[in-house]
């Protein structure tokens, strides 16, 4: 839009609006925890830590995945430890109340002295989560319509409506998670989401990206809400790694055009989703402090990759490559930090090649603000 200019200060700097920005969004949105792979089997479980609330997200005897806090029915102690484990029951560490994979308390030693105790009434408290293309969401929120009422939540099909079948052509439920890699990036968690939303920067921070995918190439095919983004050409024949070869089995069905893209789209408010033929990136977001953010990074390659005689199969091709380029931008937004806390700073205008950030910022806008 003409005349957009960057966030004032005190978006990047401020307590009072980290805390909004935890009550309002991340207490009220559906925010992405995970993928359906990481537990495959029953008992399998994995903890994530959302607006202050720990979490455990595990698969049940009958294949269901369920979320609930972290919270014992007891006395609150904290039950799972790990960040992630294999467990035939949930086990409380202080008295030994012991839950099933459905939540329902199974064992609570001399309860049954208590006049008028029920296990029944002591399952562990449930969060709303909901998959979507394999990928697993959590909502804090009460339920109720997030499209009229401030507080609650609109469920996840209808939240994801716009992108439906979108993506179908990348099989994102069946891929495999071959790396995750953890990041403690020293920037406010917007300047994120502003950095991989657009390209201006690349040719000056990305030399290596430069040459395989032209920074003048990008096409925008979602410009507006809380999911952004579009593609970009890949150089003939190649793909984005350290060889700038193919590293593994392409992860879909895609047409021959969509051979020679790499697509990047974000989705408000902690996802960033890159599409490429041989392999999928996903980003988490997890902001920890006004100018701290901590950021997982998956690499998913088709199920089959690593089991067939495939002499291609190389995902630390991809991962190095990406993890050069993931801390070139970790660096400019620690920059970008740094100079936005200076008393100096006053926002400047966006380019015509910084659209998305932009719409990123408006969108931003419309959940922290009333």
């Amino acid at each position: 839009m003409p005349g957009a200019k960057t966030l004032l200060q005190r978006y990047f700097i401020s307590a009072e609006i980290f805390a909004k920005e935890q009550e309002r969004i991340f207490s009220k949105q559906w925010v992405l925890v995970g993928h359906q792979s990481q537990i495959v089997r029953a008992g399998d479980y994995f903890t994530a830590q959302v607006a202050g609330e720990s979490m455990i997200v595990v698969r049940d005897q009958r294949s269901s995945i369920r979320g609930f806090y972290n919270v014992c029915r007891h006395r609150g102690t904290r039950l799972c430890q790990d960040p992630c484990g294999q467990v035939r029951a949930i086990q409380c560490p202080y008295h030994a109340w012991t839950y099933a994979l459905d939540g329902r308390l199974i064992g609570a030693p001399h309860m049954d002295e208590v006049l008028g105790f029920d296990k029944a009434d002591y399952s562990l408290r449930p969060i709303n989560l909901a998959l979507w293309e394999g990928f697993i969401f959590v909502n804090l929120a009460d339920a109720r319509n997030a499209s009229t009422e401030r507080g609650g939540y609109m469920p996840l099909e209808e939240w994801f409506a716009p992108l439906a079948r979108k993506f179908a052509h990348w099989n994102l439920a069946t891929l495999r998670s071959a790396k995750r890699l953890e990041y403690d990036v020293r920037a406010n968690w917007k300047l994120i989401f502003e950095n991989y939303s657009e390209c201006y920067h690349c040719p000056g921070v990305h030399p290596a990206l430069s040459k395989l995918t032209p920074y003048d190439s990008a096409e925008n095919d979602l410009s507006e809400g809380p999911f952004l983004g579009g593609f970009m050409r890949i150089a003939k024949g190649k793909s984005l790694s350290m060889s700038g070869n193919t590293c593994a089995l392409l992860v879909g069905d895609m047409s021959a055009e969509d051979h020679a893209r790499v697509f990047y789209y974000s989705i408000f408010p902690n996802m960033l989703l890159s599409l490429h033929p041989d392999y999928v990136m996903v980003h988490q977001i997890w902001p920890t402090s006004p100018e701290q953010t901590r950021i997982l990074c998956d690499w998913f390659f088709h199920p089959e990759a690593a089991g067939v005689s495939d002499p291609s199969y190389n995902p630390e091709d991809a991962i190095e490559f990406w993890d050069m380029t993931n801390k070139q931008d970790w660096h400019v937004c620690e920059l970008s930090q740094q100079g936005i806390s200076s008393r100096a700073y006053e926002p400047g205008p966006y380019s015509a090649r910084e659209s998305i950030p932009a719409a990123w910022d408006r969108e931003y806008l419309r959940s922290v603000e009333d």
